[in-house]
């Protein structure tokens, strides 16, 4: 589809925000290759200077990473996500684990407060795959239902920038999460500041969903100085 031509702000950054576009929405998924730079091209009716300038300013957002020989891939859904990426490599897994306090316990004391029975139903629904995953030694899918279920749950709060802020962990935490299965003794099925989590989100209790996670992510804290 060729840009259009009138009243528009400069051709590098209509195309940066077309690309843009085409992460947010879903239609190029997080870590995967983008199109080639001919197709783009031809789609988007630009030269190949203008597409390399826009591709370069998402990549300096952190949005896209261009692998030399290999293509350009997603590697975040939007600016935020992608400055997070890159400042929490600069940080320890303690660091962010103390951020992650903050948010998760703000986000679960806000969802037992405003939750809908949609945001319950897809909590169950994760759970649930989490747990199926986990004794089918699908850990990939495993990493993908538990974190799914911390940011549903930053996503009931009903505060959406507190649920941006969520998402920019995702990748970090999915990584990490995959790294922890190598420590003996890792179990992937805790039921503070998930199932529990669920039940107090339910009843409306927002003590009682606060507590919950600062018993995971208290357990967590330990479990990363062990």
């Amino acid at each position: 589809m060729a840009l259009s031509t009138s009243h528009r702000p400069p051709l590098a950054e209509e195309v940066t925000a077309k690309l843009r576009t085409m992460i947010q929405s879903g239609e190029w998924p997080l870590h995967q290759r983008i199109p080639s730079e001919t197709g783009l091209m031809t789609d988007l009716g630009v030269s190949r200077g203008t597409l390399r300038e826009a591709i370069k300013a998402l990549a300096h957002s952190g949005m896209l990473e261009v692998r030399r020989g290999d293509g350009t891939y997603v590697r975040a859904t939007s600016e935020i996500s992608g400055a997070a990426r890159r400042m929490y490599q600069d940080h320890t897994e303690a660091h962010i684990l103390e951020v992650r306090l903050g948010l998760d316990t703000q986000a679960a004391r806000l969802a037992a407060r405003n939750a809908t029975a949609d945001d319950v139903t897809a909590l169950r629904t994760l759970l649930a795959e989490r747990v199926h995953a986990w004794n089918s030694e699908d850990f990939e899918a495993w990493a993908r239902a538990d974190w799914g279920f911390h940011e549903r749950v930053a996503q009931a709060s009903g505060n959406p920038l507190l649920h941006e802020l969520y998402v920019s962990f995702g990748a970090v935490v999915h990584e990490d999460m995959l790294q922890q299965l190598r420590r003996p003794g890792f179990d992937g099925l805790q039921h503070e500041g998930h199932d529990l989590l669920l039940v107090a989100i339910e009843q409306r209790d927002e003590d009682a969903a606060v507590a919950t996670v600062n018993q995971n992510l208290n357990s967590c804290a330990e479990w990363l100085a062990a």
